[in-house]
């Protein structure tokens, strides 16, 4: 009997035989998972933010959780990003998972939020009529749920929200005022404040004041003191506005709430969006409000493109 291990040539040329056989066993694994390989990198989807690839149908990466692609718009068909809450197209929203008012998680069947109480039809203006999707009206800014008033009374109790409102109302008179642009004009306005204060006075002693008192009206000046005065108003509350502008977070529904509630009134503004850095009359014209965004002066005689999306 002649023993294996005793004969190092056989026991070799055996060796690589076994070595040959196990290649050739495995090498359709080892194909089948290449080919895996090859079919998931042809046919997946390769995230353009992390590059790693994804299932065929995944909206967001696996590994970095960045949107692939674009979804469609339940309502109009039109392209969306995955994460979009608003379709810009038909002016819809379009989640059914999230309350548009609040942010709270529905399970798509409510008639009302079980968190605020609103209902998932919209709820209609009571200045305007206007039907809307959100806490604040888009069209005239009037807070429509109790946590929208509530946060409106916090944000104007604070320092920063009555100076932005003491300046747009500043701004807002300076518009209506009409400048001197000649010696005529100041004759004329020289005349119409003598007789201003005389026919006040006559009003005054007829009602039996002896010493009446007459508020003298702010002095017409030129355009370019006019001119002057709008501007240092108006970089004034640019600094607060940027101050208060909004910053990114995961709740479209809180970005919307803040942003309406800080806008003062009685000045031409437009929301300027993180997502497309577009103009919109309002954060409620926003697709993706959560990335954050801020209000802009426009002045009264602005030719910027405000996105319609009212």
């Amino acid at each position: 009997m002649n023993d294996i291990t005793l004969n190092p040539e056989r026991t070799s040329r055996g060796s690589q035989e076994l070595q040959r056989e196990e290649l050739v066993m495995d090498r359709p694994v080892v194909e089948q998972q290449q080919q895996a390989v090859q079919f998931q990198t042809a046919n997946g989807r390769q995230c353009p933010y992390c590059g790693t690839i994804n299932e065929p149908d995944a909206m967001f990466c696996a590994s970095c959780g960045q949107p692939l692609g674009k979804m469609s718009c339940p309502n109009c068909g039109a392209e969306i990003d995955p994460d979009a809450d608003f379709c810009e197209v038909c002016h819809h929203y379009i989640r059914t998972d999230v309350c548009s008012f609040c942010g709270a998680h529905l399970s798509g069947q409510e008639a009302f939020c079980p968190e605020c109480g609103s209902p998932r039809g919209g709820i209609v203006c009571p200045v305007c009529h206007t039907l809307n999707d959100f806490a604040f009206c888009k069209q005239c800014g009037t807070a429509l749920t109790e946590d929208a008033r509530q946060l409106l009374a916090e944000l104007q109790m604070t320092p920063e929200y009555k100076e932005m409102q003491a300046l747009a109302k500043e701004l807002e008179e300076l518009d209506m005022s009409l400048p001197i642009s000649s010696e005529k004009d100041l004759v004329r306005e020289q005349l119409n404040r003598q007789l201003r204060e005389r026919v006040l006075t006559l009003l005054a002693q007829d009602k039996g004041s002896t010493t009446p008192v007459v508020e003298k009206p702010s002095k017409r000046v030129s355009k370019e003191e006019l001119d002057a005065k709008k501007k240092v108003r108006a970089d004034r509350l640019t600094e607060l506005l940027e101050k208060m502008a909004q910053a990114p977070q995961p709740q479209p529904a809180k970005v919307r709430n803040y942003a309406m509630a800080c806008k003062p009134q009685g000045v031409r503004l437009a929301w300027e969006c993180n997502f497309k850095h577009a103009l919109h009359s309002s954060p409620c014209g926003c697709a993706k409000p959560q990335m954050g965004g801020k209000w802009i002066i426009l002045g009264k005689n602005s030719r910027q493109e405000i996105k319609d999306d009212i």
